[in-house]
Order: structure tokens, then sequence, then C-alpha cells
């Protein structure tokens, strides 16, 4: 999963099963007999990578100060859509097919956002009215218009500082 995830994340729409099967170290029958189609790998890939990041979040909170896991799970959520985006053709016909998948991972990302979110307001670092589906609609806007773009990693990086400066209590 991580390989295809790097190489949907790298190399987009171009990164081929064969490709894939080659760089985990695995045969093409193998990776076919896991997944039939490109649809079953990319709808685990992102299962898989939806499940990581909402995942991260406790061990976050348990080793970083709020606010710092904040912008650590952040940084993570950005890496995640350029994964999506590297498969998005793909994703978008899987979706299409299951909706409730969509819902659910939306749901989970933004319940993942939310305690991270109460943890900053519970130290006071974070500001009281913050709406978590606000913060995941400006974080999925920031994932737009940072596709590829070139410096993309360094401009995530100014943004997320914009929008953590934007969410501290002043």
């Amino acid at each position: 999963m991580e390989t295809a995830a790097l190489a949907f994340a790298r190399d987009g729409e171009q990164a081929t099963l064969k490709a894939i099967a080659v760089e985990a170290g695995v045969g093409i029958g193998t990776l076919y007999r896991h997944f039939p189609t490109r649809e079953a790998l990319v709808e685990t890939v992102y299962r898989t990578e939806t499940q990581r990041l909402c995942d991260a979040v406790p061990e976050l909170l348990r080793t970083l100060p709020p606010v710092d896991a904040l912008r650590a799970w952040t940084s993570r959520f950005l890496g995640y859509m350029v994964t999506k985006h590297g498969m998005a053709d793909v994703l978008h016909v899987v979706l299409t097919a299951d909706e409730g998948l969509r819902t659910d991972t939306r749901a989970r990302l933004t319940a993942a956002l939310a305690l991270l979110l109460d943890a900053g307001k519970a130290s006071g670092e974070l500001r009281a009215d913050l709406d978590p589906g606000d913060v995941f609609l400006a974080l999925g806007g920031f994932a737009l218009a940072l596709d590829r773009q070139p410096g993309a990693q360094a401009l995530a990086a100014r943004l997320l500082g914009l929008l953590l400066e934007g969410l501290a209590r002043h």
C-alpha cells in the first residue's frame, strides 16, 4: 500500500500497476491476485491512507503540544490529498460507485480534525469558535490550490502557517 500510495502521489495517473509491482518487489501476478483491477488497488490505497491519517491523531496528541500536533496532521493531510489527486480519475469512479465511502471518509477525517481542534481549544491556544467543517474545507481548498504547483511543499508550509495563525487564540 505504501508503495502504491507513493507511486500515485509521485506519478499520478501515469503510475502503472506493473511499475508499482516492480517497486514493491512483487510480481505482477501477485499484485493482480490481491487487486484484480486498478480500481481495487486505488480503493484499498484510499481506505488505507484515510485510516493511517485518522489513526495518527492520538499519537500526535500524545507526543506533541496541541498546535504542533495540528500542524503535523494538516501537513500529513495535504500529503494525503496529493495521493488522492494522483489517482483522481479512478478514485472518482470508485467513489461514484460507493457514495457511502465518500461520506464516511469525510466524516472520519472531520472527526479526527475535531479531536485536534478540541485539544487546542482546551489548551487555550486555539479560538473557541472553530468549526471542524470550516477548517476541513479550508484544507481542501489548499489542496486544490497546491495541485501541480511548482514549489508546492514550501507553499503548503506557508499556507498552513497562515491558517494556524488565523486559528490561534489572540
